[in-house]
């Protein structure tokens, strides 16, 4: 990867910085939105009352738009650079298998973006129904279950080849006698 253009450079920046923003955002909001909720029956907790919810909801849609944007960021440049940057897949194994974690969740992900979707133009026309904006939060932790926390995992993962690089194919020198 030393001899990248300066093309795919700027791409490989916009997508780490993209990425590991998202990634924090999206923990970030995982963990704030589960704490609304006490246990696995999605009852609002004590300290949620009709006073504070509809703030709560409209300070939540600012990190739910900022994950939709860097993830979709993300992508986006990832495919640019790997693209442009003509990195051969088969000699860089640790960057086969990111890119095999990143694109097999992608349409989950995706799909979860459609509720989130609703959710961001509901709350950003002004006017919602807080009880039909938590039924949609419910629903994003209902639909596919566990899959926010399997891909916290799986990107935790992604940091590790990220900075280790195994199976990296590397070329024998040949001497000249």
């Amino acid at each position: 990867m030393r001899n990248l253009n300066k093309f795919s450079k700027i791409f490989l920046f916009i997508c780490f910085t993209s990425g590991a923003l998202w990634f924090g955002s999206y923990f970030a909001r995982l963990t704030l939105t589960y704490h609304l909720f006490k246990g696995n029956q999605f009852q609002l907790n004590d300290f949620v009352n009709g006073q504070n919810l509809p703030g709560i909801i409209s300070a939540f849609n600012a990190v739910i738009l900022l994950t939709s944007i860097l993830y979709i960021i993300f992508i986006v440049s990832l495919i640019i650079f790997l693209i442009s940057s003509k990195i051969n897949l088969k000699q860089n194994g640790w960057l086969f298998i990111i890119s095999a974690i990143i694109f097999i969740t992608l349409p989950f992900e995706v799909y979860l973006m459609t509720i989130d979707y609703r959710t961001i133009i509901q709350v950003a026309g002004g006017v919602f129904n807080a009880n039909e904006i938590i039924n949609l939060y419910v629903k994003r932790f209902k639909v596919l279950s566990s899959f926010p926390v399997v891909e916290i995992i799986c990107y935790f993962a992604v940091i590790f080849f990220i900075l280790f690089q195994p199976f990296k194919y590397k070329q024998k020198e040949k001497h000249e006698d």
